[in-house]
């Protein structure tokens, strides 16, 4: 029963989230923003995390609360799924490459949110997108999620490829994260007792 339902309503967005952990990577994403769909289409396929999302937001002031909400709200729902986190493997890790891009990511499901970016992008968009808002995201999935992630640009220089090269990196990283691991029956990945 790895699985969560989120709703977060505000005078900015109207999000749902709905995820299963145990999946096989099915996806229907509808933000409003088309190239965060593509990237949350792919976070789903990739970490093999069943994922539907909602989203009405303000897109007539511009694309940044309804990412940032988004992030939030998908961070609640894996604490949710994750529930007291008991057999999971806890980390993970996973260099991506993309193109003349590549990206590694590693994450801890700690409980314990610290973010650390270091793939600034070439430019300030894609198409139509902020390419500011790739941080934002991860920023808030990290923060709400109770994850330690670090998010690192080897090389690249297509933003395109950069963006979609880190959302591929963090899935790897989060399904192997997420996985029972079977050496661990069940005991919680930690000596402090809690997670």
């Amino acid at each position: 029963m790895r699985k969560a339902t989120i709703s977060r309503n505000t005078a900015e967005t109207e999000i749902s989230v709905e995820i299963d952990l145990d999946g096989t990577g099915q996806y229907d994403n509808k933000t409003g923003v088309g190239f965060f769909d593509h990237m949350l289409d792919q976070l789903a396929r990739h970490s093999l995390i069943d994922m539907t999302v909602r989203a009405k937001g303000d897109l007539h002031i511009d694309d940044h609360h309804t990412v940032e909400d988004t992030g939030i709200a998908l961070g609640q729902a894996l604490v949710q799924a994750l529930g007291d986190k008991r057999g999971i493997r806890r980390y993970g890790h996973f260099a991506l490459a993309m193109d003349d891009t590549q990206v590694s990511c590693a994450l801890d499901l700690s409980a314990r949110p610290f973010f650390v970016w270091n793939c600034d992008m070439p430019t300030a968009k894609i198409g139509t997108f902020d390419t500011e808002l790739v941080r934002e995201f991860f920023q808030a999935l990290a923060t709400h999620g109770g994850i330690t992630l670090h998010i690192d640009r080897v090389h690249g220089f297509n933003s395109h490829h950069i963006a979609e090269a880190a959302f591929k990196s963090v899935a790897r990283a989060l399904r192997m994260a997420v996985e029972p691991d079977p050496r661990m029956g069940g005991v919680l990945p930690s000596t402090k007792g809690a997670l």
